[in-house]
């Protein structure tokens, strides 16, 4: 389905026609500030929206989308994103969320030279080489395609508990807590991975504590 360009600028008339017939003071209360309790790190493909898989309104989720959900620690985007997020906005819950049928992760498992791609990709290359066993165990290309999806998301769950702001905040305030999600575009739904977060502060401590306190 196409949507002609002329036709965005309708359709925002009309979402705010929609939205003050609820509520008169719904811009000014958005124009007040932000104060969200939550940072979602999903994926650029157009078919995953936070805010609507979430069935949250705006202003209660802080957003960063790239391709494949990927936390990459020399990536100042979303290291700033986690930073200010965490330290400036104080979320109490960070996500990331994934999906089944990441063209991304599919791209990744391609022995296909991508250009400018190859050094993103890498990334989710370096998942696939750590979990090459389990993955090569499994036979039908759908199902170690979607287990590659969960095991990147696991990935990036634990990159954002190396980073210091987030164990700073954690061993001070108690939060944010780190979740791994993938959203099924099948059905709608969306899969907690259940990571135990404090469990994976433990493991990576003996590398990956930054000397800010005993975690």
């Amino acid at each position: 389905m196409y949507t002609p360009y002329n036709q965005i600028f309708e359709n925002n008339k009309k979402w705010v026609a929609e939205k003050l017939s609820l509520d008169s003071n719904f811009f000014n209360e958005l124009n007040a500030g932000q104060d969200p309790n939550y940072l979602y790190i999903g994926c650029s493909d157009s078919r995953v929206t936070a805010e609507e898989i979430m069935g949250v309104a705006p202003g209660e989720v802080f957003v960063h989308r790239n391709i494949a959900n990927m936390v990459n620690n020399i990536d100042l985007n979303v290291m700033s994103v986690i930073n200010y997020a965490v330290k400036h906005l104080q979320v109490k819950d960070i996500i990331v969320c994934g999906h089944y049928g990441c063209g991304g992760v599919k791209a990744s498992m391609e022995a296909k030279d991508l250009g400018i791609l190859n050094p993103w990709l890498r990334c989710i290359r370096d998942v696939f080489r750590m979990h090459k066993d389990e993955l090569f165990g499994i036979h039908d290309e759908k199902d170690r395609f979607n287990k590659l999806v969960e095991l990147n998301v696991r990935e990036q769950v634990i990159n954002i508990v190396k980073t210091s702001a987030v164990q700073e905040s954690y061993l001070n305030k108690g939060y944010p807590i780190v979740h791994g999600w993938v959203f099924d575009m099948s059905t709608g739904l969306i899969k907690d991975l259940n990571i135990d977060f404090n469990k994976k502060l433990r493991l990576i401590a003996e590398v990956y504590n930054l000397g800010l306190d005993k975690i």
